[in-house]
This record gives structure tokens, sequence and C-alpha cells, in this order.
């Protein structure tokens, strides 16, 4: 099997990928569930793993959604670490402050017909520091 080299974080994939984490990450501090659940990729393969939960298939994942307080939501990105991989997948990582609490999430994004869509996240927060 003759395969091509893949190319890491093309300037306009990386752009593309860096537009719908910003979309992302504004719908998710406005509460805004439309435009949270079109950036999930709607298939029963979607998983999302809360601090909390884990949610398995696009149905469980908007049921989370729309069940969740709309309170205390606000966070501020610490750090942001997206890479493209060729023109159709991208992993998304960051490390965020929410309170006085640190987090980290990862996404992973594929390219579909209605644009880039995360076909998996998680979350997790960090222990308080000592």
């Amino acid at each position: 099997m003759n395969i091509a080299p893949l190319e890491i974080n093309l300037p306009w994939v990386h752009a593309e990928v860096q537009a719908a984490f910003e979309c992302y990450e504004r719908a998710l501090v406005d509460n805004d569930i439309t435009t949270l659940d079109e950036l999930f990729w709607n298939a029963p393969q979607v998983l999302r793993y809360g601090t909390a939960e884990n949610l398995y298939g696009y149905e469980a994942v908007a049921r989370f959604r729309a069940s969740r307080s709309p309170i205390g939501l606000s966070r501020r990105v610490l750090k942001l670490v997206i890479t493209t991989f060729g023109i159709n997948f991208a992993t998304a990582n960051c490390e965020f402050k929410r309170g006085g609490a640190l987090g980290r999430q990862s996404q992973t994004w594929i390219r579909t017909v209605d644009g880039w869509r995360i076909a998996s996240a998680h979350i997790s927060l960090l222990p308080p520091a000592q």
C-alpha cells in the first residue's frame, strides 16, 4: 500500500478549525444549546466524557445539553493547541479556568458535509493545588 504523506496544520484548514472551536466556545459560555447541538456530529458514534458523565451517541449529548444548568458556564481558555491532519481531521486541546478550578478539554473534529463537527470530547478537572 502506498500512502501519501499526511499534511499537518495546513494554514487554511487550521483556520477553519480555529473558527469552529471559537464558535463552540462562545456557544458554551452563552449556553447556546442550538449551536452546541449543531457542532456535534449527529451520529451514534459520538461520545462525550464529562466531569461526571459518560455520554454515548448524539442523542445522549443533546439530552445532557438540554438539561444542564446555564449557571456557572463562563470560563477562560488558558492554552489551546489545534492540530490538523490532512483536510478532514483535527484535534483541539485546551486548558481552561472556571471559577477557581482548572480543567482540560480534548476534542476530535471531523469535516462533514455540514462542516466541522465534534466526533468526541473529553473534559476533566484538575484537583486543587495543595
